[in-house]
């Protein structure tokens, strides 16, 4: 079955440091491996704000317009499979290189990704996209909540990273949207001793929403037996960072999610080698994390609907990053095919 591709349409381009501009473009044309896809939702994440706010991000530089947007949802408009909604896989690895050969995909030093310079994303009402990176969608998952599957896949992976048994303590220090997916990944996995660190009352409220069975600040551990096993920083900040290693007890190990914005992390070197801490980097999802996320949320086992607070149509992009700048709500979502 073949549908007739999308007329013209509209994307929302990056110039520079706040200069997000809503531009007419052209039907994109799919090559070779290629499906075009009509966006129908778009999550807007951390690193759209670095990007929005600095013009870069990670070491990379904004050297033409982009179009942002990581967090995709779409549906297959052409060839045997139009119709089929589908997860975008925002990262394309070489699958050449000896990382990828390795199984480390999401470590590939030349992959492109959606939304990172120089490779367009989401936020536009068509965009082409290989296929083997797609992943159908099943009916239980509506628009919304399959653009944050993206954003679940990373929080796989940084519990993944965590190592810890279901009998672990863990702080989650960061509540913004993947911390608290983090949260909602620990309960799946059958944890319930998680405590939660963020200055921001709505999202330290988010945070016991999710599952955590305490807030902490960077003096306690919530326990007093020493500290938790394991603290999984996603906030970016040096501040989380060292309230992250204040928690962790000696021989602990934290994961450091958050996206620094001057792409350099500090923390008190005194304290975290007098406790032997192991720090461990997150990048991105590892491969089969998205399939993963699909399977979770379907089964009813992490729920992502509840952290979706801000919905915008395309017209409204400029409304949706200033939500975003200024971390009002949870999660918003930007739906490219409404204005």
């Amino acid at each position: 079955m073949t549908t007739a591709s999308p007329p013209p349409g509209r994307a929302a381009r990056l110039h520079g440091r706040r200069d997000l501009r809503l531009e007419p473009v052209a039907t994109p044309i799919a090559g070779p491996g290629e499906v075009l896809l009509r966006v129908l939702a778009v999550g807007l994440c951390g690193s759209d704000r670095h990007w929005y706010l600095d013009g870069s991000i990670g070491g990379t530089t904004l050297d033409r317009p982009l179009i942002l947007g990581h967090e995709i949802a779409a549906v297959i408009v052409d060839g045997p499979e139009a119709g089929t909604r589908v997860a975008v896989e925002p990262s394309i690895p070489c699958e050449a290189c000896p990382t990828c050969l390795g199984g480390r995909r999401e470590l590939c030093p030349t992959a492109g990704f959606a939304g990172h310079a120089p490779t367009d994303g989401g936020l536009q009402t068509a965009m082409a996209w290989p296929r083997r990176l797609l992943r159908p969608l099943p009916a239980s998952i509506g628009d919304d909540e399959a653009a944050v599957l993206e954003a679940l896949g990373i929080a796989l992976h940084a519990v993944h990273l965590a190592d810890v048994d279901p009998t672990a303590r863990v702080a989650v220090v960061g509540c913004g949207p993947i911390g608290l997916l983090v949260i909602r990944t620990l309960r799946a996995a059958g944890m319930t001793d998680i405590v939660a660190s963020d200055p921001l009352p709505h999202r330290a409220a988010a945070a016991l929403d999710s599952g955590a069975e305490g807030l902490v600040d960077g003096s306690s551990a919530g326990g007093g037996d020493g500290g938790v096993d394991v603290a999984i920083e996603c906030a970016g900040e040096d501040a989380a960072v060292d309230r992250a290693i204040d928690l962790t007890r000696p021989g602990g190990r934290v994961v450091l999610v958050g996206i620094p914005g001057d792409d350099r992390t500090t923390f008190r070197a005194s304290v975290a080698r007098r406790k032997g801490l192991v720090l461990i980097l997150c990048r991105r999802m590892r491969p089969d994390d998205l399939a993963r996320a699909i399977e979770l949320v379907d089964a009813g086992m992490v729920e992502i609907a509840p952290l979706i607070s801000h919905r915008f149509g395309l017209d409204e992009v400029q409304k949706a990053f200033a939500a975003l700048v200024d971390r009002r709500g949870l999660k918003v979502v930007v739906h490219p095919g409404s204005a």
